[in-house]
């Protein structure tokens, strides 16, 4: 930390709201690596107000910061973008002094417990299956239908603590942990909940035939204990609730509509239990897009 720093830190606690304004003003241009020093300041000071305009820095530092992970992960390439990692940034949003570290963890311990149940002489669906009985019967992750509009089921941290998210983030785990396991899980935009699809080219052309233009070899659906279903079954479901194009709800989408999907998700979320400030920010999140 240089003298100047100390020296606008030092200021904070300054009763002239014009000096404070300046300070804040100049702090606001720093990164998060000055957060210790301003939690210090808030240690030491004994003036409720001091720490209240302290807390505030902080929490806009920490959303700065935010906001520039999400943008450096939205530039990334396409082959080196990491699904979790974009997944964490939004957990940061709300828990910004969140060790992924642990996360990550924990992810892997539920990989390895199924990986142990694999084989290469099992066929996609087998592995599915698999994948669907350790997911949604042994470790019971679910839909919080209970409550299904509380922001925390967007989090990744609350998801793996409490096993209950929202159609959205139950999906992008699923798709995590699925990868993680090398099985080749996209993301399907469908109507009201997302699904995920197991995609090979080769074995669909065996299975559809030659002249099948879809990828896709089977549907999965995260938010009904991993259902497994045809294109047939959703093809004729979309055509009869008149949802066209068909394609736009059979074919894979990319990461990046997905997290969207599950910020844009997050701000109703909000919205629903009035959390305006917080609504606010993510709807400055959503124009990174």
């Amino acid at each position: 930390m240089n003298s100047k720093l100390d020296a606008l830190i030092d200021l904070l606690d300054d009763p002239d709201l014009t000096v404070f304004e300046r300070v804040q003003e100049e702090l606001l241009k720093e990164t998060d690596e000055i957060i210790p020093a301003l939690e210090q300041k808030w240690e030491s000071s004994f003036d409720g107000f001091c720490q209240e305009r302290i807390e505030n820095i902080i929490q806009n530092l920490q959303f700065k910061e935010t906001k520039r992970l999400l943008k450096e992960w939205l530039n990334t390439k396409d082959s080196k973008r990491d699904l979790l990692t974009g997944f964490l940034i939004i957990d940061r949003f709300q828990y910004p002094d969140l060790n992924p570290d642990n996360i990550r963890f924990k992810l892997e311990n539920i990989r390895k417990k199924i990986w142990l149940e694999l084989n290469n002489s099992l066929t996609l669906l087998e592995k599915t299956t698999i994948l669907n009985h350790f997911i949604f019967n042994i470790n019971e992750f679910s839909i919080n239908f209970k409550n299904i509009h509380s922001p925390q089921n967007s989090f990744l941290n609350q998801l793996l603590d409490t096993k209950k998210g929202n159609p959205v983030s139950i999906s992008i785990f699923y798709t995590i942990i699925a990868r993680m396991l090398e099985l080749p899980a996209k993301f399907i935009d469908f109507p009201k909940n997302p699904l995920v699809a197991i995609v090979d080219s080769e074995l669909a052309r065996k299975v559809h035939g030659e002249d099948s233009k879809s990828d896709v070899l089977f549907y999965i659906n995260p938010s009904n204990k991993g259902s497994i279903t045809s294109i047939k079954e959703i093809e004729y479901h979309l055509r009869t609730n008149n949802f066209y194009p068909i394609e736009h709800y059979t074919e894979p989408h990319s990461d990046i509509e997905l997290l969207k999907l599950l910020v844009q998700t997050l701000e109703l979320s909000y919205q629903s239990v009035n959390f305006m400030d917080k609504k606010e920010r993510i709807q400055s999140l959503l124009e990174l897009f």
